[in-house]
């Protein structure tokens, strides 16, 4: 007997991040093309449910036939929750709502009906109680509103994804692909996932030795909430006259303490990382025409000789008089 697809809803509201269900959703369709291609049948029913039959996605694409919240939902089932633009989820927002009374009348069981959510969806997960006695994650912009509006689940920082039971949350966007490769697995086995995961280029996405397009993204493969707010500040003002203390005050921690999380989530300093960042700036500067004494101040150096020496010190070729030539 061929078994049955297991359904997948992905709940689409007003203004959904569409790259929290376009990237699972791809995953998916890919699993099922590579276990028919092995003589499988396919093993996922993608659905697209949700309170309104049209809404406008986070990047103003209007998302037709979305199907209505179904009364119940066959088990086994996935139900795939997905994040919002914003700093915080708004409860009474356009279709929340109605979604939050949906979902209160759902009862959660492994192997029957599982929740998966992406990005702030467990936001939205947890204004329904989904999460209450739970361990769960979100966003790191969102791990503060999402304990407390769910005081009674175990919010968990920094990781991919985490799993508990019934419940599989992770932490945003692309991660959302992490945690469907590792269902994909558990359904289809791994060599189905990595047939999945090489086809959309995540296979070694996550691997320490990556090429990087730009110090900007360089040491950003974490999801140390803290670390990301120091990281966000340098990289948005490099010219400061930063001290490590500036960089504790940003993080809430000591700077004893910052230099040790630092290292060991990015594998450097904070003070190397705003040297990396000072120098990208001056780089482009540079190479846009600005001589070194300009580049060097707007980047944030104290002087020429300062950007010349973190420039040999970084083993880059040349020398600043001679970027982009």
């Amino acid at each position: 007997m061929t078994p049955t697809p297991i359904p997948v809803y992905f709940v689409l509201l007003p203004d959904s991040l569409i790259l929290d269900w376009a990237g699972p959703a791809e995953a998916l369709r890919i699993a099922n093309r590579c276990l028919v291609a092995s003589g499988q049948p396919e093993a996922f029913a993608p659905h697209f449910i949700g309170p309104v039959a049209e809404a406008v996605s986070s990047v103003g694409a209007t998302i037709s036939c979305i199907q209505p919240l179904p009364a119940a939902l066959p088990q086994p089932a996935w139900l795939v929750l997905l994040g919002q633009p914003g700093t915080t989820i708004n409860p009474c927002s356009p279709g929340v709502p109605e979604l939050l009374h949906w979902l209160r009348g759902h009862r959660l069981q492994t192997g029957q009906l599982e929740l998966l959510t992406v990005c702030a969806g467990a936001v939205l997960a947890a204004h329904a109680g989904l999460l209450d006695g739970r361990r769960a994650t979100t966003h790191h912009h969102h791990l503060e509103e999402l304990q407390g509006v769910a005081p009674r689940c175990e919010v968990v920082s920094n990781r991919v994804f985490v799993l508990d039971g019934a419940v599989s949350s992770s932490a945003g966007v692309t991660t959302g692909i992490d945690l469907f490769l590792h269902h994909i697995a558990r359904v289809c086995g791994p060599a189905i996932a990595a047939q999945v995961a090489q086809s959309m280029v995540v296979a070694l996405r996550r691997g320490p030795g990556d090429p990087e397009l730009s110090p900007f993204l360089r040491h950003r493969n974490h999801l140390h909430a803290a670390l990301h707010r120091v990281q966000d500040a340098i990289s948005g003002a490099p010219q400061n006259d930063w001290t490590l203390s500036d960089m504790a005050d940003v993080a809430h921690t000591s700077p004893r303490h910052l230099s040790r999380v630092f290292a060991a989530h990015t594998g450097i300093t904070p003070l190397q990382y705003l040297r990396d960042i000072r120098l990208a700036v001056a780089e482009a500067a540079l190479i846009a025409g600005r001589n070194v004494t300009q580049s060097a101040a707007l980047a944030g150096f104290a002087s020429d000789t300062q950007l010349r020496r973190a420039w040999r010190q970084q083993g880059k070729r040349g020398t600043p008089s001679t970027a982009g030539q």
